[in-house]
């Protein structure tokens, strides 16, 4: 539809639908600039969170021998060594408790059930 305007002295030909366009236009415009942006710097970044490391402890009983539970801290433990094995097993029996090993859960859950399978008693896996 086609409609005559007069303004100050001018004819003015205008169509409802252009009139319409060009409004919508503007709100868009409107709207791009104030719609809230993330800066184009943060957008591609990740942020990464490391895993959370538990403790693997042994306790002390009357049960195990230094000789047992030297051997299972050897057998189960990566890189564990027949002198920080020793020097574990002592700590164990002196202190009560040792920190056998600390590391990603699932590894602190598998090193805790094989060490609790063989006898030894276990604290509860905790945070590091």
């Amino acid at each position: 539809m086609v409609s005559t305007l007069k303004m100050k002295g001018k004819r003015y030909i205008f169509s409802f639908t252009a009139l319409r366009v060009r409004s919508m236009q503007r709100i868009a415009t409107r709207a791009m600039a104030t719609a809230p942006t993330v800066a184009p710097e943060k957008a591609g970044q990740t942020i990464r969170k490391t895993y959370p490391n538990f403790k693997v402890i042994v306790l002390n009983d009357d049960v195990n021998t230094f000789q047992h539970v030297a051997d299972c801290l050897m057998k189960y433990i990566p890189h564990m060594t027949h002198d920080l094995a020793w020097e574990l097993t002592n700590q164990v029996h002196f202190d009560g408790q040792a920190v056998v090993w600390i590391g990603p859960k699932e590894q602190a859950e598998l090193y805790h059930q094989q060490l609790r399978r063989e006898g030894l008693t276990m604290a509860p896996l905790e945070a590091a």
